[in-house]
């Protein structure tokens, strides 16, 4: 079974930058789609962003439009980030990688996803 391992997270202030990292134990990435999700303590789980497939582009959750950006690492189909600019303290959450096959694309939803890592712990202060 392919694991999936994130990491990057840490303790930043408002407004800095992190990019999170997930690496997968095999190519699971080549037949599937990887994307991020993140849990608040108290809330549920809710989608972050997924990688773009054929010609659509990658998909945002609205909260993180335009401050997120998730890619692959071309030279490496076992790796995916989440490059997290601007971060408030609404971000605050442990930020977990999944994926979701190909006639999913579209859902944001948790149940449609698999795989989960153990997830990368984001803290971010005011």
């Amino acid at each position: 079974q392919v694991r999936l391992v994130e990491s990057g997270g840490g303790f930043v202030q408002a407004g800095d930058s992190v990019r999170l990292s997930c690496v997968a134990s095999g190519r699971i990435f080549s037949d599937s789609l990887p994307g991020w999700f993140r849990q608040a303590p108290g809330k549920e789980r809710e989608f972050v962003a997924v990688v773009g497939w054929r010609d659509a582009s990658p998909l945002y959750a609205d909260s993180v439009k335009g401050r997120f950006t998730i890619s692959r690492d071309d030279a490496n189909d076992t790796v995916v980030y989440l490059q997290m600019n601007n971060l408030k303290p609404e971000d605050t959450a442990l930020y977990y990688c999944a994926t979701t096959s190909f006639s999913k694309f579209g859902s944001q939803s948790s149940r449609d996803f698999a795989s989960w890592g153990q997830g990368t712990q984001v803290t971010v202060s005011s």
